[in-house]
């Protein structure tokens, strides 16, 4: 095996090493909820201080492995689409995604800034499927680069949440009106979760995450369809079940229990028109 490269990331970016430590540490179980060997590589090629983070939790794992199945259910309908992955961070979904594709076709465009897309270039392996644009996802010039005639899924994991309402809001406003016929998958923390957190939570005595200034409550998630141009479904997805009966048990009662909406997972799906 190689020397492990040191690797240094600080503000949101950092939150890249977070959720490449909870998926590769869950891969190792034996019961672990997700197959990510590519995780699992990554994890061990970077030297970094992975135990600032503290506990890691399945449900980042459970996380990765909805965007997963959503991105398989666009790619069974549009076989030769093209896959953008905003903020991709560490994110090793491509791997996953192709290995449970048969004869893949699609595009998968990585959008993420500089020191980001630099590990991911010197410790990933390179695939001719895959195209990179070093930049922000509010730079929106990375659109001229994706072709819609053969279908759009844009996922946007572990992303909105960071930015400002306004900034949020006129993302999804752009990727509306520039891929009618698209989709976009996105995560946010509900409006309970977000006051807890706006200035951000302490993983650890280490390890402070930043805040997340944006959230979106069940219903205010819906109405998007009315309030904004080019959005003509809008599609509240659960997460997938994960490991142990009292967690899945308190899972499946936050999607059942409306009551519950404000403190529960949000992922939202959104269908351009």
């Amino acid at each position: 095996m190689s020397q492990a490269q040191k690797v240094t990331l600080t503000g949101v970016s950092e939150t890249a090493l977070l959720t490449l430590n909870a998926r590769a540490r869950e891969a190792r179980r034996p019961d672990g909820i997700i197959d990510d060997p590519m995780a699992i590589s990554l994890a061990e090629s970077i030297d970094f201080d992975f135990a600032k983070f503290g506990p890691t939790r399945q449900d980042i794992a459970l996380r990765a492995l909805a965007f997963d199945d959503q991105t398989r259910q666009f790619l069974r309908q549009h076989p030769s689409g093209t896959v953008v992955a905003l903020a991709e961070g560490l994110q090793t979904s491509f791997w996953r995604v192709s290995a449970s594709v048969p004869d893949a076709a699609f595009r998968w465009l990585t959008v993420d800034l500089p020191p980001i897309v630099d590990i991911r270039t010197r410790l990933l392996p390179a695939s001719p499927q895959v195209s990179v644009c070093a930049q922000s996802a509010l730079d929106y010039s990375w659109m001229d680069q994706v072709d819609p005639d053969k279908g759009v899924f844009i996922s946007a994991e572990g992303l909105l949440m960071y930015l400002q309402p306004e900034q949020s809001l006129a993302l999804i406003a752009e990727c509306a009106r520039r891929f009618p016929g698209g989709r976009l998958l996105f995560d946010v923390p509900p409006p309970l979760m977000a006051m807890l957190i706006r200035r951000g939570v302490w993983t650890s005595l280490r390890y402070k995450a930043p805040p997340m200034p944006f959230n979106l409550s069940v219903s205010e998630a819906a109405d998007l369809v009315n309030t904004m141009p080019g959005i003509r479904a809008v599609r509240d997805l659960p997460l997938p079940a994960g490991r142990g009966w009292l967690f899945n048990t308190l899972l499946s009662s936050a999607y059942r229990l409306r009551f519950l909406d404000p403190v529960r997972p949000s992922l939202t799906l959104l269908e351009f028109g």
